[in-house]
């Protein structure tokens, strides 16, 4: 099993204050190694099976489960207009891999920070009020936006990406710590292929099919 190259460093020191918690209580000390333990197992980076890359293929960013499949709006920040766009809501608990992919190739356009609050990513207003990450790719269909964004315990997003990177279809583009949740909007003619209540697998769950012929931006 990979890990995260940020599992070193919180892992260090979980397992330093497991070390403190021992010496006052045994049962303190074991409830620190559980706690370490699941710190190591959030940071694990496992390898996926990437459907091929035919140019017509969106796939899952984020591990996790659909809690929202609706119409709305892009973000605003993107400047996309105000047609509404399918999205597709994804919610990773603190149990879900965090380390999000590009959901399809092509060039980032956009990167877009927003301060916000912490509600819970499981609920609809989080999409607008939470601290986020916009990001628009330059794809062969349209601009392809998906939005990374903290949740009720997660209090960092990192990227991996900037603009003007030409990312691969499943490509790391970055991670949430510690729960969180992904929204991608999907261009007009894309055709959806997953419901909601669906367990997502980053990398390898095909969300949306986009018909006729494309190439890779």
């Amino acid at each position: 099993m990979a890990f995260d190259r940020e599992a070193r460093r919180f892992v260090a020191i979980f397992a330093g204050i497991t070390f403190l918690l021992g010496r006052e209580s045994v049962h303190l000390g074991w409830v620190g190694t559980i706690l370490t333990v699941w710190c190591l197992y959030f940071f694990r980076d496992p390898e996926r099976i990437l459907p091929l890359d035919d140019g017509k293929t969106l796939i899952s960013p984020a591990d996790g489960r659909i809690v929202e499949i609706g119409f709305y709006a892009p973000p605003e920040e993107l400047d996309l207009g105000t047609a509404l766009l399918q999205r597709v809501s994804i919610f990773m608990s603190v149990f879900s891999v965090h380390v999000n992919r590009a959901p399809i190739a092509g060039t980032i356009e956009r990167v877009v920070y927003i301060p916000g609050k912490f509600f819970n990513a499981t609920l609809n207003k989080a999409s607008a009020h939470n601290e986020r990450e916009v990001v628009s790719i330059r794809t062969a269909h349209g601009p392809l936006v998906y939005v990374r964004i903290a949740g009720l315990i997660a209090r960092r997003i990192r990227r991996d990406i900037r603009e003007g990177n030409v990312v691969a279809l499943g490509q790391r583009v970055g991670l949430i710590r510690f729960g969180s949740r992904v929204d991608v909007y999907l261009p007009p003619q894309a055709v959806l292929a997953v419901e909601e209540g669906q367990t997502m697998i980053a990398g390898e769950t095909i969300i949306a099919r986009f018909p006729g012929e494309a190439h890779v931006v």
